[in-house]
């Protein structure tokens, strides 16, 4: 994908996806600012459950850049499989803070630069349990049917400043988020395989182009045919 000239940013960067997809926007082009919790090397620290700090990300990329043409939304966390009815609420509200508001968050204020600058695409990447439920995780499926419906609600909200709003649903990654799950899940998928960091990577670069510019209000699924059944 042709991202020259572009200005990205994609939270929760330091590993996994998020890397992936930061490496790949760079590769095709695109000056990337990577957040994470944490800061390291080239990895700007963030924590995206503070409006403060994810605005603050927004608006020194923009003081360095100029603009911001993509956000991609991809900080989140797993959830420990612990029984509905002895879940305590502060499990809850961590799994949600990080995965759905923050995603807020960054639509708010991505949304608030790229109005000035005529336009840009918010990517959100959700999951396929935006679509299907799995037990023991109530709080990451309900966070991620809401990240669905947030893309949905601001696509529609946005449309009218040219700034597309997607949402990406991986199946099960090989990523640290699932190590010691992969032989359970394998099965899962009727491909045969599990994915890999750099094919949602791929999807995001493609729908960060030009070329996806018609598309906008969806979620995308990339995950070997797990809801296919």
């Amino acid at each position: 994908m042709n991202l020259k000239n572009k200005v990205a940013i994609v939270t929760g960067a330091a590993s996994g996806i998020g890397a992936a997809i930061a490496k790949r926007l760079a590769a095709d082009g695109a000056r990337v600012v990577s957040s994470d919790l944490n800061a390291a090397h080239d990895i700007v620290a963030c924590d995206v459950t503070s409006e403060d700090a994810m605005q603050k990300l927004v608006d020194q990329t923009v003081a360095k850049y100029g603009r911001l043409d993509i956000m991609v939304n991809n900080a989140g966390i797993g959830e420990s499989a612990i029984p509905i009815d002895e879940k305590p609420a502060a499990k809850w509200q961590r799994v949600i803070d990080t995965n759905l508001t923050s995603v807020f968050y960054g639509i708010k204020h991505a949304a608030r630069v790229m109005k000035k600058t005529g336009g840009g695409a918010i990517i959100n990447i959700s999951s396929i349990l935006g679509s299907v439920g799995l037990t023991g995780a109530p709080a990451y499926v309900a966070a991620k049917h809401g990240v669905n419906g947030l893309t949905k609600a601001a696509a529609l909200e946005l449309a009218a400043f040219k700034i597309r709003v997607v949402a990406v649903q991986p199946a099960f990654i090989k990523t640290p988020l699932i190590k010691g799950m992969e032989d359970s899940v394998l099965p899962l998928h009727p491909i045969g395989r599990l994915g890999e960091p750099e094919e949602v990577a791929a999807l995001v670069a493609f729908l960060a182009s030009d070329e996806a510019g018609f598309m906008t209000g969806a979620g995308y699924l990339i995950d070997g045919g797990y809801t296919a059944p």
